[in-house]
């Protein structure tokens, strides 16, 4: 990918050596400086240095945040986002539901976090659009990558750490350690004081929580039609209403909350205002229909799936899931053992399968379900849909985890088009 920068020796910036020629410059990152010969051989206008780069995209003129966490990045950026907008801000979001820009989606989905190059392209189009914010999810690939190499953060979030991408971070520790080593600098942090497995540099460091003493703390809340709660920060006391659900989007909404407040200085009353405007996001606690209740979420770890069915215990639930192949083995039981613990019904079935056969898949889940009497096994995710419709009865509420909103479904290198939602309508002629 090159990019054109206006008023420079050099038309194109680009970090492929293919791409560069006597017009273009390269960009020296960690993750593409083995190919630095072959830019020079490509006649490369010259070579930049990630870090000397940054002033040529405005990144100076933008605060940048940037949350990590195992699970509720998504939702709290988009929280972010929301609440920012609605006070009068102009901002940008970069995630794992692509990049919006003051309230338009300017490309579809992409990386959680992308290619160096292309996100300093999103925060150029954002400072070119008067942006004062960009906020930005950061994986734990992104961060072993490098993938932020030269970004100044205004404020960096954690969420919570629990378990997934063991497959490439092989171990729980590791992951914790790529996780922790995105808060040692001094720069200013927002840390989830209720995560036991943080560790940051406490200097510049906020808080928040609903356990433990925080900088912003929950001090009373209703899970009642949606969400509700009074934030406690030093002597403020300041009550919020919102139209999420589950006690886990309480931290998400505290990070968000907590966040604006840190970054614009409005008073949390002003903030706590525009909380319930936030609708959430789109296939996260999704209701797709209200008779029969059906849910679907994009839950694919042991800890996210059983926050999501925790929210909904007050209910009989028929819960469908697989695990994606290729990707971390070890949670595949936890995962079993989770839903088998808290759903009346499961039905285990694929989930995007890539190069893995799907019964060796089931097989792993399975191995955390000792007692598999209200276990279902159905392969195709259709049919599994269809079957847990069709045993739904009465209040009993089907919950399908693992997709959220993507609209396909990922076989062997081929994406075939497949959206839990549009299949529940389909199935209920709705």
């Amino acid at each position: 990918m090159r990019i054109e920068l206006p008023n420079q020796e050099f038309k194109y910036v680009s970090e492929n050596s293919v791409e560069c020629n006597a017009e273009t410059a390269f960009v020296l990152t960690t993750q593409n400086e083995k190919y630095l010969q072959n830019a020079k051989d490509n006649n490369a206008h010259s070579i930049i240095k990630i870090e000397d780069i940054a002033e040529l995209f405005g990144v100076d003129k933008i605060k940048i945040v940037g949350i990590t966490g195992t699970n509720g990045k998504t939702t709290t950026a988009s929280a972010i986002y929301s609440f920012l907008l609605d006070l009068g801000y102009k901002c940008a979001m970069q995630g794992t539901r692509g990049l919006f820009m003051n309230d338009e989606i300017i490309e579809g989905k992409t990386l959680t976090t992308p290619s160096v190059l292309n996100t300093y392209k999103h925060i150029y189009q954002a400072v070119s659009e008067g942006c004062e914010f960009f906020i930005m999810e950061v994986s734990s690939h992104a961060i072993v990558q490098k993938r932020i190499e030269g970004l100044n953060f205004e404020l960096k979030i954690l969420t919570n750490i629990t378990q997934d991408h063991l497959d490439y971070h092989k171990t729980i520790d590791e992951y914790v350690a790529v996780k922790n080593s995105f808060f040692q600098d001094e720069g200013k942090k927002l840390i989830n004081k209720d995560e036991t497995k943080s560790d940051f540099n406490i200097k510049n460091t906020y808080t928040y929580g609903i356990e433990n003493p925080a900088t912003y703390r929950l001090m009373a809340y209703s899970l009642n039609d949606a969400s509700s709660g009074i934030i406690q920060h030093f002597q403020q006391i300041v009550p919020f209403t919102a139209s999420l659900h589950g006690f886990f989007n309480l931290y998400n909404l505290m990070a968000a909350i907590s966040a604006v407040h840190l970054l614009t200085g409005k008073k949390l009353e002003e903030i706590a205002d525009v909380v319930d405007n936030f609708a959430g996001v789109s296939g996260r606690m999704e209701q797709v229909c209200e008779a029969p209740n059906v849910i679907v979420d994009f839950a694919h770890t042991p800890d996210g799936m059983q926050q999501v069915l925790n929210a909904l215990k007050e209910k009989e639930l028929l819960v469908v899931f697989g695990a994606g192949g290729d990707r971390d083995k070890s949670k595949r039981p936890l995962m079993g053992r989770v839903c088998a613990s808290l759903a009346k019904k499961t039905y285990i079935t694929s989930d995007n399968p890539r190069n893995e056969d799907p019964e060796l898949i089931v097989e792993d889940i399975l191995e955390g379900i000792d007692d598999r009497t209200n276990v279902t096994i159905e392969l195709n995710r259709k049919k599994a849909i269809q079957m847990a419709l069709d045993d739904q009865e009465g209040e009993e509420v089907v919950v399908i985890l693992g997709k959220g909103d993507e609209a396909y479904q990922i076989i062997y290198d081929e994406k075939f088009p497949f959206d839990d939602r549009e299949v529940v309508k389909e199935l209920l002629n709705i």
